[in-house]
């Protein structure tokens, strides 16, 4: 009895340590977005993006909006053969949509959409399922949309991983679909602003419950280049700043948008002097032209937590 006692003592210690060391172990997660913009040629590069990334042993994929140029048509036949891609990544792949699919729907090139109906065709094509992930694997997620304030808003999504807290946010280029016509009600704008301020809040607070080691942000737009608007960032990016200064643990962003790959500190709690808030960090993926992808590491042990490094597709260089 007492050597079984021992055995169960011992089975429970190496148990508790290997959790605990699964904790702390690195994993990996990649990023993409703005593709394909150039039909139909880009469409090979975008399938050799897949073919790559469905190589890695990655956590999951974060498609950061823009599935198409401004100029190609936003007809059901294209969202759904971009869908049918999302859905042939072996690992999870998560979504937060971009202004090319819906608010530059409107022009004639783009087929003269109602750009309000083509954000609800978005919402109904992509986030038909609110509780999971796109991908051939899928990932549990928590929907904004399961809070009946914010029900219509079920693309943005949060998910933890590894005590790292994640989540999208619908924000989007064309300085977030705010028109500066004075005359203009921006009825669409201020509602989404909201919701999307309310689930900034809500991610770092659970962050916070959680204990989080840091968090992670996925959203569309290059809020932080000036000639991409500025009005329709304003509250938000106020917000994002009050709350990455009080959490003091790393805070990754991550854009599309500016087809730049960029990292920087962005943020200044000190505009006068360019003295950076330290914790945050904004990751800016690759896109149009280049058609790459770039690959994040959490890595606990490392005291700025994200290790950041391009992903070159051989095949489109």
């Amino acid at each position: 009895m007492k050597l079984r006692i021992c055995f169960l003592y011992v089975f429970t210690l190496v148990n508790a340590f290997c959790f605990s060391q699964n904790k702390e172990k690195p994993f990996t997660f990649f990023v993409l977005g703005d593709m394909p913009y150039h039909l139909p040629e880009d469409n090979a590069k975008f399938e050799n993006v897949i073919k790559e990334l469905n190589k890695q042993e990655q956590v999951f994929n974060v498609f950061v909006g823009d599935f198409k140029s401004s100029k190609t048509p936003c007809s059901d036949v294209a969202f759904n053969k971009i869908l049918g891609y999302f859905n042939s990544f072996r690992k999870p792949l998560i979504y937060t949509p971009g202004d090319n699919e819906w608010t530059d729907c409107g022009k004639p090139q783009a087929g003269s959409f109602d750009t309000n109906e083509r954000l609800s065709a978005i919402r109904t094509q992509f986030f038909k399922d609110t509780l999971h992930s796109l991908g051939k694997s899928k990932m549990e997620l928590i929907s904004e949309s399961s809070n009946k304030d914010y029900a219509k808003f079920v693309e943005n999504k949060m998910w933890d991983y590894n005590k790292i807290s994640f989540a999208t946010i619908h924000l989007v280029g064309s300085n977030n679909n705010f028109d500066t016509d004075p005359s203009k009600s921006n009825e669409e704008f201020f509602e989404r602003s909201k919701a999307d301020v309310f689930w900034l809040n809500e991610v770092f607070e659970k962050a916070k419950a959680n204990n989080s080691l840091g968090i992670v942000i996925f959203e569309h737009a290059d809020m932080i280049t000036p000639d991409k608007g500025k009005e329709g960032f304003v509250t938000f990016l106020k917000e994002l700043q009050k709350l990455v200064e009080a959490y003091k643990k790393p805070v990754l962003l991550i854009n599309g948008d500016s087809h730049e790959y960029k990292v920087d500190k962005p943020l200044y709690e000190n505009e006068e002097l360019k003295k950076a808030v330290l914790n945050f960090t904004r990751l800016q993926v690759f896109g149009e032209a280049d058609m790459h992808a770039v690959k994040v590491t959490v890595n606990p042990k490392n005291p700025t937590l994200f290790e950041i490094n391009q992903f070159l597709i051989e095949e489109n260089q």
